[in-house]
């Protein structure tokens, strides 16, 4: 069982792990740093209790503390208790929620062996915002893709914003690196039967028009280029989302959840 633990200093060691979150050098979610992952909120840490990540400690008001003793009956991490005034201090800013928590990253297996199983697929080209990221995972969770698999230029699902945005639904849902991209990966998506649809608003058809069937990898470009012409030729379709007039786009999370809603009817 988690055990409740005061602190009172605010230089304590221990909190080392949670200390100056606001700058970007410091942050041990960054590259270069400790590449731990932190969660934020009551909802994000209950995710994270109940999956791979082995949570090492957490960090958080009394109220807080309390609100969790059930989900944590069976986690030996350590629960710092502070004061709000504390818990700024130490982080670097005001944290609403009253509620943090690291863990060690875990691996998934390869792109390869994630697309044995599952009919669903998304696949990430240039994806760098980890709002967009966080949010196409939460997305992906709602309607049940199998996996997300990264191509060139994405940002890392695990960082701090990502989590937050998805609600946590990132720490469940599979993900890997795609290498050999557009080539090679999409040699592979065809060889374990996947249907690939690029989704642009250019696409000769409608996601109507396709109605996908069997086994899918939806391709779902950067912010603001999109999928680059390698990926948009590669794919078997490039499809489209019927929009009124004047509207050109959406967001690439937008999107997605269009596109999975699509394919869950």
């Amino acid at each position: 069982m988690s055990d409740a633990v005061p602190i009172s200093d605010p230089a304590d060691a221990r909190l080392d792990e949670f200390r100056d979150l606001s700058h970007a050098d410091r942050r041990p979610d960054r590259p270069g740093g400790r590449g731990l992952v932190i969660a934020e909120g009551v909802v994000v840490v209950r995710r994270l209790v109940a999956s791979p990540y082995s949570v090492r400690a957490l960090l958080g008001v009394a109220r807080r503390q309390a609100e969790l003793a059930e989900d944590l009956a069976d986690t030996a991490a350590p629960f710092y208790v502070v004061t709000a005034e504390m818990m700024a201090e130490v982080v670097g800013f005001h944290l609403n929620r009253g509620l943090l928590a690291t863990a060690d990253r875990v691996g998934f297996p390869p792109a390869a062996n994630l697309l044995d199983s599952g009919r669903t697929v998304a696949v990430l080209e240039g994806v760098g915002d980890h709002e967009n990221l966080g949010a196409l995972f939460r997305n992906a969770a709602a309607f049940g893709i199998g996996a997300i698999l990264l191509a060139d230029g994405c940002a890392d699902p695990l960082y701090r914003r990502s989590v937050r945005v998805s609600m946590g639904t990132v720490l469940g849902v599979p993900f890997a690196v795609l290498p050999g991209w557009p080539g090679a990966a999409m040699n592979l998506l065809r060889d374990k039967g996947f249907r690939t649809i690029a989704l642009t608003p250019s696409g000769e058809v409608t996601l109507r028009e396709e109605g996908p069937a069997g086994r899918v990898a939806f391709l779902l470009g950067s912010e603001g280029p999109g999928l680059t012409p390698a990926a948009l030729r590669a794919a078997n379709v490039r499809a489209r989302i019927p929009m009124a007039a004047g509207v050109d786009s959406l967001n690439v999370a937008t999107a997605a959840a269009v596109a999975f809603a699509a394919l869950a009817d």
